[in-house]
């Protein structure tokens, strides 16, 4: 999600008093849902690796423990967001962030290398969101979860005007509904822990076999 798109959004997410009108009103949904998932991060123990992808301007850098040392790997194909990104993690005083410009459906790292992998609104802006989660699901440990969120046709007429209007802007990629979602996390051998409807958000956490 690069250029003016990436850039309102990531000005919009970094300010919840503007986030929560503005999801309720576009996709009717409670972004406070979206803020809490960030949570899971900082339950990690100390010495645990995340994945963060795509991690747009780093939103989710928000659910780091004060002193807590984790592997913590951030990565999108957009070198804008990427930018954006490293701002935050300075202004949070963390330099153990691990940055890198990454095609999320060729992603550089091995197999079963990371305890968590974190995708907060990123599989709506992907032309192949299902290729995206089994690629995921490829880094993820045996045991290991996954946790985010997409936007999902079906809620509305007013959504998924939305959602066809963000499309043809180049924004957004091919949604899918929460029934398609769940077949993405199934078919990437994922086990579906939680798979909440808030609006047009799917909020979802799967579980690594």
């Amino acid at each position: 999600m690069a250029g003016w798109g990436g850039a309102t959004y990531d000005f919009a997410v970094e300010h919840a008093w503007l986030a929560r009108p503005t999801g309720h009103a576009l996709w009717g949904t409670d972004t406070r849902m979206f803020y809490d998932s960030f949570r899971t991060i900082g339950e990690l123990p100390d010495g645990s690796a995340v994945l963060d992808v795509p991690c747009g301007g780093g939103v989710a850098l928000r659910g780091l423990r004060p002193g807590q040392s984790l592997r913590y790997v951030a990565a999108d194909l957009s070198a804008k967001m990427l930018a954006r990104a490293r701002a935050r993690a300075a202004r949070l005083g963390r330099d153990d962030i691990e940055f890198v410009e990454a095609n999320i459906e060729r992603m550089p790292f091995d197999d079963n290398e990371f305890d968590l992998c974190a995708s907060f609104n990123g599989l709506h802006c992907l032309p192949d969101p299902a290729a995206a989660v089994r690629e995921i699901a490829r880094c993820v440990k045996p045991g290991g979860r996954l946790v985010g969120d997409a936007l999902v046709r079906g809620a509305g007429l007013r959504q998924d005007l939305a959602l066809d209007l963000g499309r043809r802007a180049g924004v957004f990629g091919a949604s899918g509904t929460v029934d398609e979602l769940r077949d993405w996390l199934a078919d990437a051998d994922l086990k579906v822990d939680r798979l909440d409807l808030s609006g047009a958000i799917a909020h979802f956490t799967a579980t690594a076999g």
